[in-house]
């Protein structure tokens, strides 16, 4: 393990939110830490607010009183960046410009030592770009906290193309050693999870645009259906529209305006209005006193039918059956082909009848209009364990049909969720994305498939990682549903990538070698 010595003085230059909590945590460590700040007194000022925090958790038993003491007496304001002589690693949180950043560094490299590691905390810059002012670049590297810094436990340690792998992993076990768990990654745009994450933002406020349904219901159906911890609406809201659609235009411009990443304009007027969230009271939800949080569109109750008659293998929501089947719904078999499908259906997937001869079934990337009498359902993370499903029924759709499939997923104990005529519904098509983006980011050597998976679970709180969900559903099933949005919007936008073909057709040649 090449960790830094506890012995080592840590320096953090910057001292708003993000570097009070860096410099927290190195200190809680047991690091000595010196603080720096080109705004006179802003340093003391820092070293006075992380000793409240230091108290905090005193008074919550994190830590010792012996503890609090000591890592007040290892905090040091310094005055000038000359008072970081002698620090072993030095991590930037300042203002978010490559020309500020990498002029810090240019200075660093005539007060600290040739053996100091230099770590930008940047979450959207290049790592490779900010070394290529030093005079030794392979001592840059990415240190990518997410706030609070404190309490989340993820740090993406990013490598230039530059950056030696000696301090890339001096860097890594760093962290680790300070109680973070480091996700090792190449400089891309994003890194991971600001790369991977951008299609849960993305396809929730296109499905609003497109009149799909209001964002109440879009975050009910992300949670309770889709078992995210939030929805998207409410989590930028938190975020601050500002600084959400401020990323997804960085990695936006990065990419070369690749229109898999292109911003929302809805998300750009809510910014130009002044909403942008908690901090100014108003964004897609009103957080003044008084004003009432809306809730999201719920069906009236319906009668449950008879039954159902299964056609076919209903692939990721095959638990379906038996959960209709504990709710005491017979559940009827149909002959099929030996392939499962039958011959009529051949071209329209597998489903579910219901006895007004309507069908239901699992949304699969096709405009529901141009279906006949069919109602399409969400995609689940677990259906036994899902709260509420969402129903998509096209003009097509009878009202018969649409209260039976209401009525049985009510039996089931779900709240359901009419909403409009969108393909790929909201769950399915934004894990479809989700695995794309994961599994082409992985064939691309941007971190490893186990450090992208742990990057999204504890960067932002999916449920699983986006390649477990692929395992989960089938690569060619996720294939199948971007491609089928891809013919109805063939901007490029929901083009599957390489990457995922590849990863498909791997996956059957796996299941074909083991059955």
């Amino acid at each position: 393990m090449t960790a830094l010595d506890l012995s080592s003085p840590v320096a953090v230059v910057g001292t708003g939110t993000m570097g009070q909590g860096i410099a927290q945590v190195a200190l809680v460590a047991g690091h000595p830490v010196r603080l720096y700040d080109t705004v006179p007194g802003r340093a003391r000022e820092a070293a006075d607010a992380i000793g409240v925090r230091l108290d905090r958790l005193v008074e919550k038993e994190r830590l010792t009183g012996a503890g609090r003491d000591a890592a007040r007496a290892r905090l040091t304001p310094a005055e000038s960046l000359d008072g970081l002589a002698g620090c072993a690693l030095v991590v930037e949180a300042v203002v978010e410009r490559l020309d500020a950043k990498q002029e810090l560094f240019r200075a660093l490299e005539d007060v600290v030592g040739d053996d100091c590691l230099l770590a930008t905390n940047t979450s959207s810059l290049s790592v490779t770009a900010i070394g290529g002012a030093l005079r030794r670049p392979g001592r840059c590297v990415g240190l990518h906290f997410f706030n609070p810094a404190p309490l989340l436990p993820l740090v993406e340690v990013v490598s230039g193309f530059a950056t030696d792998p000696a301090s890339a992993a001096r860097a890594h076990d760093t962290a680790r050693a300070w109680g973070k768990t480091p996700v090792g990654c190449a400089d891309t745009p994003g890194f991971v999870v600001n790369r991977v994450a951008r299609p849960f933002y993305a396809e929730a406020l296109a499905v609003h645009e497109d009149r799909g349904a209001d964002p109440a219901t879009i975050d009910a159906v992300l949670r309770e259906s889709g078992g995210f911890r939030m929805g998207a609406f409410e989590l930028t809201d938190l975020i601050g529209q500002d600084v959400n659609e401020s990323v997804t235009h960085s990695v936006w411009q990065a990419f070369f305006q690749d229109v898999r990443f292109t911003p929302s304009l809805a998300q750009r007027r809510l910014v130009e209005s002044g909403r942008l969230g908690r901090k100014s009271g108003r964004g897609w939800y009103d957080y003044r006193e008084g004003a009432e949080r809306p809730g999201p569109h719920t069906a009236e109750p319906a009668d449950a039918p008879a039954y159902v008659v299964a056609r076919g293998d209903l692939g990721p929501a095959g638990e379906l059956l038996a959960l209709i089947r504990e709710a005491g719904i017979e559940v009827r078999a149909e002959d099929v082909r030996a392939d499962g499908v039958r011959t009529e259906d051949a071209d329209r997937g597998t489903r579910l009848v219901l006895p007004g001869g309507g069908r239901l079934a699992l949304a699969d990337g096709r405009a529901p209009a141009a279906s006949r009498d069919t109602v399409h359902f969400d995609l689940a993370l677990d259906y036994r364990a899902a709260t509420r499903v969402a129903l998509s029924a096209p003009p097509s759709a009878a009202p018969r049909t649409v209260a039976e499939a209401t009525g049985l997923f009510q039996a089931l104990g779900k709240k359901v969720s009419v909403i409009g005529d969108v393909p790929g519904m909201i769950v399915a098509r934004t894990v479809a994305r989700l695995v794309d983006l994961a599994v082409e980011a992985v064939a691309k050597g941007v971190a490893t498939a186990e450090d992208v998976d742990t990057a999204m679970r504890l960067g932002v709180n999916y449920p699983v990682g986006p390649l477990e969900w692929s395992r989960r559903l089938g690569a060619d099933w996720v294939r199948g549903v971007l491609g089928n949005l891809h013919e109805c919007a063939p901007s490029g936008r929901y083009a599957p990538s390489p990457a995922l073909t590849r990863h498909a057709y791997a996956a059957d040649e796996q299941e074909g070698t083991s059955s």
